[in-house]
């Protein structure tokens, strides 16, 4: 599907992985081709308003994606001090193709505006993207170093200390120049390394995205609203034992669950603005799921969605993700956009879709490299929460684990 899928302009594809859970829509989808589209510029427009309205005119899918710094069109206070070269803020667009394989594995399903048999037929058919073309050696440049990393942390720390906020996302970026890559290549090379849940990739125009992100920000099912914050890291062993260690000591860490039920708490503040009253609960605290690079402390909290929200409203008011900024959002928000040295972009953002009666599932872009084909720019983008028992050189270490995911695939 993939090889036949490359040359359109634009596409995305979601990828489950096999992960096996009860929450699990689809085990892949791919979108491609536009009929209609939102695509968000600058300026006070409601373009969340502009895709409900779409979707409620067309009743149809959409995929699509919410930058980062779609924050400021949300909270007009806030800013963005270095300007991103990327992704709009927001596009969704309702696709001349949907392909999708059930949750059990079992059915193909081709939706399209023309003939599903020929588009069948194509796909059966479709030849290797670049056969020739292996994944080049490359090296990053980190935007921090981390002399500058590990003060920055410091300064953190006191504004915690002064309570200005409890916990804070901090991010830094690798970036290669001159990178000359075919960008489904390092997908598959990514997705078989780090196959994650919630894994994409999204091409638009120029721009791709290449995710291995194993992080569910927003699904709704019918009037059910479930999002699954992840804080909490530790890498993996070779050995079985000490590898069980390692997730017994993630799992009994008093700072990581510190992490994670800050952010559980901002996560049911978030649900609660759209959902019944006392309908929120908190689902599973601080459940330790383990992936090929890394184990994770997820947390699952859910909500029923009052009957008078429109489905906007439920990503209105819980983005950006709080897993990505922390607490108190607004304050952090404030903080991120003075202290990291890059703009985020799509990065802490979200890829998704939307169903033809409404429901919706969308990632956390995270564990994701971003490539720039006309200007041949390759980048990513990787951090941790920082609170005020943050050890400096631990967060450091955390921060290049998770790039090391990344940069490993041109080594």
């Amino acid at each position: 599907m993939l090889d036949w899928a490359n040359p359109f302009s634009i596409l995305l594809f979601l990828d489950n992985n096999y992960y096996k859970s009860v929450h699990n829509g689809y085990e892949c989808l791919l979108a491609t081709g536009s009929r209609e589209s939102v695509i968000a510029a600058k300026g006070g427009v409601d373009f969340l308003q502009q895709v409900q309205q779409l979707h409620d005119e067309k009743q149809d899918w959409m995929f699509g994606h919410i930058s980062y710094d779609y924050k400021n069109l949300l909270e007009p206070k806030l800013t963005t001090r270095v300007a991103v070269d990327g992704f709009p803020l927001l596009h969704f667009f309702i696709p001349e193709t949907v392909c999708y394989v059930n949750r059990e594995q079992t059915v193909l399903t081709i939706e399209t505006f023309g003939d599903p048999a020929l588009v069948y037929k194509a796909i059966c058919e479709a030849e290797p993207v670049s056969p020739e073309r292996p994944i080049p050696k490359l090296v990053f440049n980190k935007v921090i170093s981390k002399d500058k990393y590990l003060a920055t942390i410091a300064t953190l720390r006191e504004h915690i200390a002064n309570g200005d906020c409890y916990e804070i996302n901090f991010c830094n970026k690798g970036v290669c120049e001159q990178a000359d890559i075919v960008p489904l290549h390092v997908f598959r090379a990514l997705n078989e390394l780090s196959p994650a849940p919630f894994a994409a990739y999204y091409r638009v125009a120029n721009k791709y995205m290449i995710c291995a992100s194993p992080e569910r920000y927003l699904r709704k099912t019918g009037n059910h609203m479930l999002s699954q914050p992840i804080k909490g890291t530790a890498s993996r062993a070779a050995e079985e034992a000490k590898d069980e260690q390692i997730k017994e000591t993630l799992r009994n860490d008093i700072k990581e669950r510190a992490e994670n039920v800050m952010i559980v708490d901002l996560v049911r503040n978030d649900l609660a603005r759209c959902c019944e009253t006392g309908s929120v609960h908190v689902d599973e605290l601080f459940g330790i799921y383990s992936f090929p690079q890394v184990h994770q402390m997820i947390s699952s909290v859910s909500g029923t969605l009052r009957a008078d929200v429109p489905f906007r409203d439920a990503i209105r008011y819980s983005f950006p993700m709080g897993s990505m900024t922390g607490a108190p959002k607004f304050n952090v928000m404030q903080l991120i956009d003075k202290y990291e040295y890059s703009g985020r972009g799509l990065f802490s953002g979200t890829v998704g879709y939307i169903t033809p009666n409404g429901d919706f599932d969308f990632n956390v872009v995270i564990r994701s490299l971003f490539y720039d084909a006309k200007a041949r720019r390759l980048s990513y983008q990787t951090g941790g929460a920082i609170t005020y028992d943050s050890d400096a050189e631990r967060e450091w270490e955390e921060m290049r684990l998770k790039a090391w995911a990344l940069e490993r695939i041109f080594t």
